[in-house]
């Protein structure tokens, strides 16, 4: 059951880069839920809501990409250590176009439950990415 859980967090990973949002269907669950105290809460509540958050990241960075650096599963959790990299050329939130490169890595643990990802808890350092885009 491992190597499944993270061979479906790496198609999450891949459809998030592909910008294929359709794909997603398949692999979120409908009721998603995205814990992450640097980007706020209630912050993601849906599947609906997570494919608003990345088009909204895609619009402030459309050459974002990200990369899976580590993946630990184990029962129904996956533990992932990634890394984002664009350049900020569209609004993120309040701030306008920078056109700086971030690149911020983060720890996210997905949780699986009936082959789909429910759950996902996200942390990065909020603060040192905005630093990166000149927006302190």
């Amino acid at each position: 059951m491992s190597d499944t859980n993270k061979e479906l967090v790496r198609a999450f990973v891949e459809a998030i880069n592909a910008s294929a949002w359709t794909d997603l269907r398949t692999i979120v669950s409908p009721g998603f839920v995205r814990h992450s105290y640097a980007a706020g809460e209630p912050g993601v509540r849906s599947l609906d809501d997570l494919i608003g958050f990345l088009e909204s990241e895609t619009t402030a960075f459309p050459d974002g990409k990200e990369d899976l650096l580590d993946l630990i599963a184990e029962d129904d959790k996956v533990a992932a250590r990634h890394r984002f990299i664009g350049t900020q050329s569209g609004p993120l939130g309040p701030f306008p176009p920078s056109n700086r490169k971030m690149v911020a890595d983060y720890i996210a643990i997905y949780r699986i439950e009936e082959g789909r990802i429910v759950e996902a808890w996200v942390e990065w350092d909020n603060k040192a990415g905005l630093a990166q885009l000149g927006h302190e």
